[in-house]
């Protein structure tokens, strides 16, 4: 049984950052994509990032150039490195998982509970 673990949210000022962690266990790291999603208040889940057991990422518009993901498949974690915040990026930050390869769409199978991403202007 897959189950994912998030850490790493918080309040930070506009133009700062934040590092979110995601760790998996019960399964090869190494096959499974790892997503990060968002969800603002009254805005639908959108996604962030992704990146594959290979190392390619992608990443949604409104993060590129500011957001970097990686992963480590020794430590069989996920990060999400947020740099030059800014309060549109307040929001519920969720990582998941499938095995194979990224997708920009909810088809992941598994979910971590979310972490709170706030950003004072």
């Amino acid at each position: 049984q897959v189950e994912l673990v998030e850490s790493g949210g918080g309040l930070v000022q506009a133009g700062g950052s934040l590092r979110l962690s995601c760790a998996l266990s019960g399964r090869t790291f190494r096959i499974y994509a790892v997503g990060w999603f968002r969800q603002a208040p009254g805005k639908e889940r959108e996604f962030v990032a992704g990146i594959a057991g290979s190392g390619t990422s992608q990443y949604g518009d409104p993060v590129k150039g500011r957001f970097t993901i990686s992963r480590d498949n020794v430590k069989n974690t996920a990060y999400l490195q947020m740099n030059s915040l800014t309060p549109e990026d307040t929001a519920v930050y969720y990582c998941a998982a499938r095995p194979g390869l990224i997708s920009t769409t909810e088809t992941y199978d598994h979910w971590a509970q979310g972490t709170q991403v706030t950003v004072s202007s």
